[in-house]
């Protein structure tokens, strides 16, 4: 019988990170759960897992933090015996949104330094680990999944800064899934649309009118639990001849209507 398969998420004690690492569980795999805070929230995501069955193990470490990814890697594999598909989630917005011609040096590399350098070098070191380890052909598939965003292709000139970081995902993606498909490890980014975490209740009044004036064909928000839908599905390799693919979750935003 072959074991579970196990799920590193970064940025998983809330929003789409929870989301994922609820639905990973609900899918068989044991999770361990990252974030840069041991708080009630990483309490309450990690009871989430264990109430669906599965273990789990918090391990606190801010992605920027490139310095630290090896000693933090190594804690991950330590945690279930290995890592079988990252999830990309961590990230942060911009704390003000403005006028493109405002943007600062300290705001840019802010974003861009969690977004996109924090995450290519966990990518790296996750994946020099996940190539150096012998495998049986029992062993669940690997994968690595990163959550990016719909601003990938559609404008947010308040927010450059972010919109860049997550573009820079989309190639990241692709590079990797390149350099990885020799060691059947797949690589695969995820673009959400609205969803329905801290991150946008800010503007939830707005994004409630527009979602009724039909910004999206499917009229809702979207939900943590359906970018995690996604994301097990990818894990599991239920699409077993595609590496390196964009999915939306976005209700269908992406679509141009003329």
């Amino acid at each position: 019988m072959s074991r579970a398969p196990v799920a590193l998420v970064t940025g998983a004690r809330r929003g789409i990170g929870r989301g994922t690492a609820w639905e990973l569980a609900a899918q068989g795999f044991d999770i361990v759960v990252n974030d840069v805070a041991d708080d009630a929230a990483m309490t309450e995501t990690i009871a989430g897992i264990v109430a669906l069955g599965r273990r789990a193990a918090g391990v606190v470490h801010d992605i920027a933090d490139v310095s630290g990814h090896a000693a933090f890697v190594d804690r991950c594999f330590a945690a279930f015996g290995t890592i079988d598909c990252l999830v990309n989630n961590a990230g942060v917005s911009v704390k003000v949104r403005g006028d493109l011609l405002d943007v600062t040096p300290e705001s840019f590399d802010r974003v861009l330094g969690i977004n996109l350098r924090g995450t290519f070098f966990m990518m790296q070191a996750v994946a020099r680990r996940m190539v150096a380890e012998p495998r049986e052909p029992a062993d669940p598939p690997r994968s690595m999944v990163t959550i990016s965003s719909a601003n990938v292709r559609t404008l947010g000139p308040n927010r450059a800064e972010y919109c860049i970081s997550k573009t820079g995902l989309a190639m990241t993606t692709q590079l990797f899934a390149h350099r990885l498909a020799e060691h059947d490890i797949m690589c695969y980014e995820i673009r959400p649309g609205i969803i329905r975490t801290d991150m946008t209740a800010g503007a939830a009044a707005r994004y409630d009118s527009l979602i009724k004036d039909g910004l999206t064909p499917i009229r809702r928000w979207g939900e943590p639990s359906d970018v995690g839908a996604t994301v097990a599905a990818l894990a599991r390799r239920l699409l077993p001849f595609n590496t390196g693919d964009a999915f939306n979750v976005d209700g269908g935003l992406h679509m141009k209507v003329l």
